[in-house]
């Protein structure tokens, strides 16, 4: 492989990926705060934090100081991706690279953005309990075991899909997340925690108590719900603060919708999206408008479809780290067992939603 072939092959990776930052939607849903390195599939990198500080009365007298304790996480470069494709003869490979064609550039651009939004998006269990929109379920009551986190339902008709859906007591103020199903009246239960070991502890609930499982199924929007359930979605993320999270930032909010709930928005609302002129260069990102604090984004690519339903979500980056690169990029040849000369890469990526930011974003759990 000579080194003049490398260079080629990194120059249209180049190309590639400044393809994908121009056009894929990761930048306005994620953050990049990480310390460290990628140096292959693997990798672990820092996510720097603090522990939150809090104000004292003064009160003429020594005050006790708080530790600044660092609250890190870890992101693991876990996605591997690569392009691997070849031209029978060199000049026309020379050619491919030297000189793309912009549908190479688009075509093979478009296929890592998809890969790349489709991973974040379906990041949505890592909404934080209780910042979900759709159909609760709360039939029947329920008692909790001390130490083990078991669920004994009464009058239950508990399903496993309800696994990563929040979980709360009536008279309890805490979420807890559904870690197992057993059977129809029992499933476990565990913190909302992804950074430490998975446990539960919030004691004893005794028998007959009422609950609440979130978005425990898909809800029906319409015309008249829409509006509604966009504004409960953002007032998930209002209320993070009083309800003990760190509070959401109430500039550059996203939410990110399936084509089906543009078309009931703008046709049975009256509302009428527009693109002011700083914003259009988000447009090809899937930029739609604004509504409610939300800067909206129109995506194919959210998990889920319109007859089970859609994972939309709503947020803040705060929400989700995200970090990539592309460790390698070269020309191949004397192809075993072919003629030609191919390209080759080697993309790698990996996202983390740390503990503290579980509710920097919401979901709905949507079809239209």
């Amino acid at each position: 492989m000579s080194a003049y072939g490398t260079k080629l092959a990194e120059g249209f990776s180049s190309k590639v990926m400044q393809f994908v930052y121009d056009n894929n939607l990761l930048d306005s849903i994620v953050n990049r705060n990480y310390e460290g390195e990628i140096n292959g599939i693997g990798s672990k990198l820092n996510i720097l934090d603090f522990d939150k500080l809090s104000e004292k009365t003064y009160a003429d007298a020594a005050l006790t100081a708080d530790s600044l304790t660092e609250n890190n996480g870890l992101l693991t470069i876990d996605q591997y991706k690569s392009f691997y494709w070849k031209e029978k003869t060199l000049a026309k490979w020379l050619s491919y690279i030297k000189n793309p064609h912009p549908y190479i550039v688009t075509q093979v651009g478009n296929e890592r953005s998809k890969n790349m939004d489709s991973f974040a998006l379906g990041l949505y269990a890592d909404v934080g309990g209780g910042n979900r929109v759709a159909t609760d379920y709360t039939t029947g009551d329920c008692e909790v075991a001390v130490t083990t986190g078991v669920v004994t339902g009464n009058g239950t008709t508990w399903t496993s899909g309800m696994v990563g859906r929040g979980f709360k007591a009536t008279g309890h103020t805490k979420w807890y997340r559904i870690k197992t199903f057993t059977s129809t009246t029992s499933i476990t239960i565990e913190d909302d925690l992804d950074d430490s070991t998975s446990a539960y502890t919030g004691g004893a609930i005794a028998a007959a108590t009422a609950y609440t499982i979130e978005a425990a199924t898909v809800l029906t929007i319409t015309a008249a719900n829409i509006l509604n359930k966009v504004a409960t979605l953002k007032q998930k993320l209002d209320l993070a603060e009083k309800n003990g999270y760190s509070a959401v930032p109430d500039t550059d909010r996203f939410l990110i919708a399936p084509p089906e709930f543009f078309t009931i928005l703008t046709q049975g609302t009256g509302v009428v999206l527009h693109v002011d002129e700083a914003y259009q260069d988000l447009v090809k990102k899937g930029y739609m408008g604004q509504l409610q604090s939300f800067r909206l984004f129109m995506s194919n690519r959210l998990t889920g479809d319109n007859t089970d339903g859609y994972r939309v979500l709503a947020g803040h980056n705060n929400w989700l780290t995200f970090a990539e690169k592309v460790l390698d990029a070269r020309m191949e040849e004397d192809l075993i067992g072919d003629f030609g000369t191919a390209y080759k890469d080697l993309f790698v990526y990996g996202a983390k939603v740390k503990d503290m930011n579980r509710h920097q974003a919401a979901e709905g759990f949507w079809k239209f």
